[in-house]
């Protein structure tokens, strides 16, 4: 029963680390656009990406999962919580300072990338597929500030 659990979980992971990545290349996509409140929404939307995060969370303790494991979730949890309060409810534009700028495309980018070692629980295919992804994701994300400035 429980490596049935363990493997849906897994698929869970894999299918949640893919689907954050592509919404919110449809953010960036979205702002080179010039479409930025369509933008804010996909953003909006992507932090339900916490429901299956914290099913993750509950499953990795049952199933013993390693410490990394819970690591790469709860800097997820984390950074989409940040998002919510700073992005979407605070709305504070910390991407015009330099200072700010810095720590959080690092934050992101320790939070998505550990998406690919839970996506990579779900075997090498997934563990592809979320790489691929994760670098189309990290180009957008520069070449979009580049254009924006956000």
């Amino acid at each position: 029963m429980e490596v049935v659990v363990a493997r849906i979980a897994n698929l869970v992971g894999a299918i949640t680390a893919n689907a954050y990545m592509l919404l919110i290349v449809a953010v960036f996509i979205a702002r080179m656009l010039g479409q930025l409140e369509v933008g804010k929404w996909i953003g909006l939307a992507s932090t339900f990406v916490l429901i299956p995060l914290a099913y993750l969370l509950a499953v990795g303790f049952k199933t013993e999962r390693r410490k990394i494991y819970f690591v790469w979730l709860i800097l997820m949890v984390l950074f989409v919580l940040f998002e919510l309060v700073v992005d979407h409810i605070l709305r504070a534009d910390f991407r015009s300072q330099q200072w700010s700028v810095i720590p959080y495309v690092m934050f992101f980018f320790a939070a998505t990338g550990g998406m690919i070692g839970v996506a990579a629980q779900a075997g090498r295919r997934w563990t592809i597929l979320t790489c691929v992804l994760f670098l189309i994701m990290a180009v957008l994300a520069f070449v979009q500030r580049g254009i924006t400035g956000l």
